[in-house]
């Protein structure tokens, strides 16, 4: 299994790590956000070094109750540090995490990989067309409403089921256009309550039947720190706990906080099937 971005491509014969890099104010975890872009590139080359594959970079932050920035804001954020990253570490896989196809456009020809979409194209149609055309990797993330109000009282008749018609509906959508470059984000803590998250990982192998790369987002969410009641801030044991658990079913892509870790857990798992 493997992504491709124009004549990259990343294999993902074992498990990989996206390391995560807000340009922002208000992500919820405050050392993956930075302000200068020599901080990026700091920040970038620290979990480059320590066993990234990919830097995954944000210009706005999707935690519960956040509200949306503009597309002209987010790109104003996100450009330059996409730009200084991209000429410190020419061969590094660079992913924009966005909603707006317009910012994707502009990122692309700034030189990234890929296309981390939380709203899998649902409220932008010319997103599709624009990762399409640009042969860009796409990831497509599952939720339930939005960042503002997801998180009241998130219901759902048939969890899996839900989830699953739903990555079977891209599925069909995606075929059509012969596109075949995409990633599965099931979207932990998206619409969903701490229950729902705990059955959604505890199926997570259900999503073998589409054949395609998993990525998995739970670092230091709230699934973690509130049934540890403690904080974003010292979830990271229990980050690393359910890390393990992911890759036992069948995560391909770890999307997180620190990259040293999440390295150390995999290369264990590895040992452990070995």
């Amino acid at each position: 299994m493997f992504l491709l971005s124009k004549e990259k491509k990343l294999s993902l014969t074992t498990p990989v790590i996206m390391g995560i890099l807000n340009s922002t104010p208000d992500s919820f975890y405050g050392k993956s956000r930075v302000q200068t872009e020599q901080q990026a590139v700091d920040l970038a080359g620290a979990m480059l070094e320590s066993g990234a594959a990919i830097i995954d970079i944000g210009g706005q932050s999707t935690r519960p109750g956040s509200e949306r920035v503009s597309f002209g804001e987010e790109l104003e954020r996100v450009a330059p540090v996409v730009r200084a990253i991209r000429r410190a570490f020419p061969e590094a896989w660079l992913s924009v995490d966005t909603y707006y196809s317009s910012v994707a456009l502009a990122c692309i020809g700034l030189g990234i990989d890929m296309i981390n979409d939380i709203d899998a194209g649902d409220n932008d149609p010319k997103m599709f067309r624009t990762v399409f055309d640009n042969e860009v990797a796409y990831v497509a993330m599952h939720k339930k409403g939005n960042p503002e109000t997801m998180q009241e009282d998130p219901h759902y008749d048939d969890l899996m089921g839900e989830i699953l018609d739903y990555f079977n509906q891209k599925k069909q959508e995606y075929r059509k256009a012969d596109f075949a470059n995409w990633v599965i984000d099931p979207g932990f803590g998206f619409g969903k309550t701490t229950e729902h998250n705990f059955q959604l990982l505890n199926q997570l192998q259900k999503f073998r039947q589409f054949n395609k790369p998993l990525l998995v987002g739970i670092s230091r969410k709230g699934m973690i720190w509130k049934t540890l009641n403690c904080t974003p801030e010292t979830a990271l044991n229990g980050t690393t706990a359910l890390h393990m658990a992911v890759l036992d079913r069948g995560a391909n892509i770890l999307r997180v906080h620190d990259v040293k870790e999440a390295k150390e857990c995999i290369d264990l798992f590895l040992a452990l099937k070995a």
